[in-house]
């Protein structure tokens, strides 16, 4: 098990696990309904740097050579300036020159946007490792807090974020679907 900076060659597995994790979530981040092209879209923002998507903000779990977990995470007060990539491509989709997407993450927090483990590597404690390690990284770069927002009817991963540490801080909306945003304070 390798754990490592994500790179733009990645982009073809991280854009399917970040599919797989965040749903619907991924239309209206994209503006697109079909397959192949929000997976299209999701990883030309995956190879471009400075957007909420970049392997920039990506850690990956390797095994045997392939990508089997991927964790996105960056500084909460980023966000804004982070989505602003997607959010003008979005304006032009829908000819709202006011459009912006939803805030999840708060300022003063390194926020994990998202975490996913390929289905045929689960139970063999990636995630909690590639938790592990955006922790560290957190901490190192002098954050006093991570957080991340968990579907409300995603319990097992409820009980491992709470297993580990983390704590319902407050419940936001994203997309129409309602997440527990929960924080961990870093020692």
């Amino acid at each position: 098990m390798l754990i490592r900076q994500a790179v733009q060659a990645d982009a073809k597995k991280a854009v399917r696990l970040f599919r797989d994790a965040i749903k619907d979530i991924a239309e209206a981040l994209t503006g697109e309904k079909e397959e192949k092209r929000i997976l299209a879209v999701l990883a030309d923002f995956f190879i471009q740097k400075g957007n909420r998507l970049s392997y920039e903000n990506c850690t990956v779990c390797e095994i045997d050579g392939s990508v089997a977990g991927v964790l996105l995470g960056y500084d909460g007060g980023d966000t804004e300036k982070l989505d602003e990539p997607l959010a003008a491509r979005l304006r032009v989709l829908t000819n709202n020159p006011t459009f912006k997407l939803e805030k999840e993450a708060k300022e003063g927090d390194f926020y994990i946007d998202t975490l996913c483990v390929d289905p045929a590597f689960r139970g063999k404690g990636i995630g909690t490792k590639l938790l592990q390690v955006a922790e560290q990284h957190a901490k190192a770069k002098g954050y006093k807090h991570i957080a991340l927002a968990v579907e409300e009817d995603n319990t097992k991963a409820q009980q491992l974020y709470t297993k580990i540490g983390y704590k319902i801080a407050n419940r936001i909306t994203i997309h129409h679907h309602q997440y527990q945003y929960m924080v961990k304070i870093l020692p």
